[in-house]
């Protein structure tokens, strides 16, 4: 592979008597992982089913490493039920490591197309609330549609700079991730994009960008909670120095330990401006070392005051429900926690807003709460999303088919299918794989008249 003559100078500098090892890793090729949805179901309950010989990530739970040759994760109905993200084994770090507890309120600051947020998602567990941000308006779309795909209701998908979130969310969040914009030197075997983008851009562009977003990030963060910071590069300026320039705006910030495992390193503090002794609690991930790519993780934590700044509640007018939405909403279980006296209409379209929701008026959403469907004459339509939350035991009319049965690609694909179960009656049916819901349809005496949405179809 051809390095740039810059970074190779410099990272021969870094890696010493380690960079041959390195230069030879990057003939091989990439290590392909997926991350279980626990959420949806537990990794145990995976493995029983999987239909992937699977080895396990050593740094997350719920990680594994597939093998691309044989086999196509995005092509099999599991991937649509929400059982899994398809991610990058090193990217399942940071979410890993940033512990969260039930009830938090979390921030992705920098989230699509998702694969972090899906994860800080699932160990909310249903309570507290996610804010996942992106800056882009196209790429939050596509964080939106991974969002809805692992069945998260708490949450709200903001399109925002980071200045944006600050003067809306002083000192509120438990929790905040940042996978920060960055060269991208730890990816270079990923694609030779990569390389030319750095050729382009070089690192100091990013540092850069990196403290504008730390400047506002460290307003967010409330006392007593915990930032992590995540990049997937190489540079000092980006590493390093970056955690040096936070911990210089706040006397109450201080370094954590993030947890090594094999292979990992140790963050370099004579790669610093100060030679912080403390940098050492950092990690940098090698992929001559590994079995992932290149990452730098830092976790920072925010010393406890004794005031604090109160969280401010989002406010709504409750939706009255008719007798259209009333009659569809009695086949769902209490057992789903959508609470009728909790949902908002918005131009005919309802939204469940769960406890805690922060006040987001004024900021750009893409969405707010879970979207339930949409009120039109006579009818309630629901939407993908509720499909996607509910489990099957949450809907009084449901129906499953086995991974291996025909129909379900046929379904996925948005055909007519026919069931000959007689205990499915007609109108909407909740439609599940194994047991785990991918959409709805609509019975007619034992014809399923297609409901899954356009966008998600299989190709």
């Amino acid at each position: 592979m051809r390095l740039p003559e810059k970074f190779d100078v410099r990272i021969k500098e870094q890696l010493k008597e380690d960079y041959d090892n390195y230069v030879k890793c990057l003939d091989n090729g990439m290590y392909h992982g997926i991350r279980i949805n626990t959420s949806k179901i537990s990794v145990e309950d995976f493995l029983k089913i999987s239909p992937f010989e699977l080895t396990p990530v050593e740094w997350t739970k719920n990680g594994f490493y597939y093998d691309e040759r044989q086999y196509t994760p995005s092509k099999h109905p599991y991937y649509y039920a929400g059982l899994y993200y398809i991610q990058e084994p090193s990217a399942m770090t940071p979410a890993s490591v940033l512990e969260i507890d039930e009830g938090d309120l979390v921030l992705d600051v920098c989230a699509a197309p998702g694969g972090k947020s899906t994860e800080l998602a699932a160990k909310l567990n249903g309570s507290g609330i996610l804010i996942t941000n992106d800056i882009s308006n196209s790429r939050a779309k596509a964080l939106l549609k991974n969002m809805e795909l692992f069945g998260i209701g708490n949450m709200s998908i903001v399109n925002e700079p980071p200045n944006g979130l600050s003067g809306a969310f002083a000192e509120m969040f438990d929790k905040i991730l940042i996978d920060a914009p960055c060269s991208g030197e730890g990816m270079f075997r990923k694609s030779n994009s990569m390389i030319t983008a750095w050729e382009n851009n070089g690192t100091a562009l990013f540092a850069g960008l990196q403290k504008g977003i730390l400047n506002e990030m460290v307003k967010c963060l409330k006392p007593g909670g915990t930032m992590l910071y995540s990049t997937c590069t190489f540079s000092p300026e980006e590493n390093e120095q970056s955690i040096e320039y936070l911990l210089s705006l706040d006397d109450s910030l201080y370094l954590k330990d993030v947890p090594k495992y094999t292979g990992f390193d140790n963050g370099h503090p004579e790669w610093g401006n100060t030679e912080n002794s403390e940098l050492v609690r950092c990690a940098r991930l090698w992929p001559h070392r590994i079995k992932g790519e290149g990452h730098f993780v830092a976790l920072i934590g925010k010393k406890e005051r004794e005031t604090v700044l109160c969280r401010s509640e989002y406010h709504f007018k409750p939706y009255k429900t008719d007798e259209f939405t009333d009659e569809f909403f009695s086949h769902i279980s209490a057992h789903a926690g959508i609470d009728l006296s909790r949902i908002e209409e918005n131009k005919g379209k309802l939204y469940f807003i769960p406890y805690g929701m922060p006040d987001v008026r004024g900021l750009r959403l893409l969405r707010q709460g879970l979207y339930l469907g949409e009120v039109k004459k006579n009818r309630f339509e629901p939407s993908q999303s509720l499909a996607m939350y509910l489990s099957a035991s949450d809907y009084d009319n449901a129906v499953s088919f086995s991974c291996d049965d025909g129909r379900i690609i046929k379904y996925l694909k948005g055909e007519t299918i026919e069931i000959e179960d007689g205990n499915i009656k007609n109108g909407y049916v909740l439609v599940c794989v194994d047991g785990y819901p991918l959409g709805w349809a609509k019975n007619h005496n034992g014809t399923l008249k297609n409901k899954y949405l356009a966008g998600w179809r299989m190709m």
